[in-house]
C-alpha cells in the first residue's frame, strides 16, 4: 500500500521514529509531507532529521506558518498527483485549511482518507471553518483521536464514520530509557518539561513545592509567555533559590533532563476553551522510570492509568501532599518508575502506535475494496 501523512508536527525529530516503525511493514511504502519548519506559542521548530530510513520525506513549502487553521501546502495536489497514494492520513484536525486540502486532492485521485483530532471539548467553529469540518466530516473514510474524550466531541458534531482512538505519537524506549548509572545525590528535585503557559498550572506548581518542607528543588525546562511571572512568583514565595527555569531542549535531548528529576510533574488546570488533550510528557517520564504526578485534567488519568499519583485540578495543596509522599518514599518512587516504564512498554511505544495505526490502514482498503 502507498501511503502519504501529511503532517506538521513531524519537524520534530523525536516524533519520527513512528514513521520507521510504519515503514517497516513489509506492505507499506510511505512518504512524509512536512513542512521545513513551524511556528508553535513563537518558539520555531526548524525540521530536525532524526529518524527517517525506510521512507521518503518531502519538505514541501507551506503558506502562513504557525497559523494552525489555514495554513496549506501550495504544491499538495501536484505532489500528490505524483505520488498517486492509496491512503492519505492528514494528521491534522478537520477544519484545518491542509486536512481540506489533503482529504479534497486525495479524493481526485481515488485514495481513502484518514484526519486526525486532539479536540476533547465541543464548541461550534465560526465560518468558514465549520464548514470546512463538515466537508471533512463528509468526505473521510476514517478518523483517528488522540483520546477518549475526542470520541464524543466527533459523534456530537456529526462525524458518523468508523474511528480509533489511537495516541499521536509513543515514544522510543531507547532513546528514553532509565539511566544506567545512579543518581548523583541531590535534593528531591520536582520536574516540569513544557510550555509555560498559565492553563499548565505552573503556578499551583509553584505553590505547592513552596510548602514542602526539606531540602527540594524545582526544575522548570520550557519556554512561553509565564516565564517572567513564574520566576516573579518564586521570588514572592521566597523559593527563587530553590527554582530554575532553562530554556527549551530538543526533542531528542529531553531525555537528559528527566534524568535529573526525581518526579515529574503536569498540573494542567482546564478552562472553558481547554483541557489536557493527552500529556506526553507523561509517557516520556514514565518510560525513563521517573514517576509521574499529574492532575485529573482531560486524558491524564488515562494515560497515567495505575502507575502514577493524580489529585484534583487546581488544588495545590493536593499536589503538595503527594509530593511529600514521594519525597519521603524512595521505595515508591522506585516502584511507580517500574511501572511507568511497563505501561508505556505496554501501550505508548513508537512500535505500539505504528502497529494501531498500521490495523486502521489495513481496514480503511479493505472497506474501499
Amino acid at each position: 500500500m502507498r501511503v502519504v501523512m501529511i503532517s506538521k508536527a513531524l519537524v520534530r525529530g523525536a516524533y519520527q521514529r513512528k514513521l520507521e516503525e510504519l515503514a517497516r511493514r513489509p506492505d507499506v511504502e510511505l512518504t512524509l509531507v512536512t513542512p521545513p519548519a513551524w511556528t508553535d506559542g513563537g518558539h520555531r521548530v526548524v525540521l530536525e532529521r532524526r529518524y527517517t530510513t525506510g521512507y521518503d520525506l518531502v519538505v514541501a513549502p507551506i503558506r502562513f506558518e504557525g497559523r494552525f487553521h489555514v495554513y496549506h501546502y501550495p504544491g499538495l495536489e501536484r505532489l500528490l498527483a505524483r505520488l498517486r497514494p492509496d491512503v492519505v492520513h492528514a494528521d491534522e484536525e478537520p477544519y484545518n485549511l491542509a486536512t481540506v486540502q489533503a482529504v479534497w486532492a486525495a479524493r481526485r485521485l481515488g485514495a481513502r482518507t484518514i484526519f486526525y483530532t486532539w479536540q476533547n471539548i465541543y464548541r461550534r467553529l465560526p465560518p468558514p471553518f465549520g464548514l470546512l469540518e463538515r466537508y471533512v466530516y463528509g468526505h473521510s473514510d476514517y478518523a483517528i483521536t488522540a483520546n477518549q474524550d475526542a470520541v464524543g466531541v466527533l459523534r456530537r458534531k456529526g462525524y458518523r464514520g468508523p474511528l480509533a482512538v489511537i495516541p499521536g505519537f509513543g515514544v522510543d524506549p531507547e532513546l528514553f530509557r532509565p539511566p544506567e548509572s545512579e543518581p548523583v545525590p541531590r535534593p528531591f528535585t520536582v520536574g516540569y518539561v513544557g510550555r509555560l503557559v498559565r492553563p499548565k498550572g505552573l503556578l499551583d506548581l509553584l505553590e505547592a513545592v513552596a510548602g514542602l518542607g526539606g531540602e527540594w528543588r524545582l526544575e522548570v525546562v520550557g519556554d512561553g509567555p509565564l516565564r517572567e511571572e513564574l520566576a516573579a512568583r518564586a521570588a514572592t514565595l521566597g523559593v527563587a533559590v530553590r527554582v530554575r527555569i532553562r530554556a527549551e531542549v530538543p526533542s531528542t535531548e529531553v531525555p537528559a533532563a528527566l534524568a535529573g528529576f526525581d518526579v515529574l510533574v503536569l498540573p494542567s488546570v482546564s478552562t472553558p476553551r481547554w483541557r489536557e488533550q493527552f500529556g506526553r510528557v507523561l509517557i516520556e517520564a514514565m518510560a525513563c522510570g521517573v514517576p509521574v504526578v499529574g492532575s485529573d485534567s482531560g486524558e491524564i488519568p488515562h494515560v497515567i492509568g495505575e502507575a502514577g499519583l493524580v489529585f484534583p485540578e487546581g488544588r495545590p495543596d493536593r499536589l503538595r501532599a503527594c509530593l511529600a509522599r514521594l519525597a519521603g518514599d524512595p521505595a515508591e518512587r522506585r516502584r511507580l518508575g517500574q511501572l511507568g516504564r511497563k505501561r508505556v512498554l505496554a501501550h505508548y511505544t513508537q512500535a505500539r502506535i505504528a502497529e494501531a495505526t498500521y490495523r486502521v490502514y489495513r481496514e480503511v482498503l479493505g472497506a474501499g475494496r
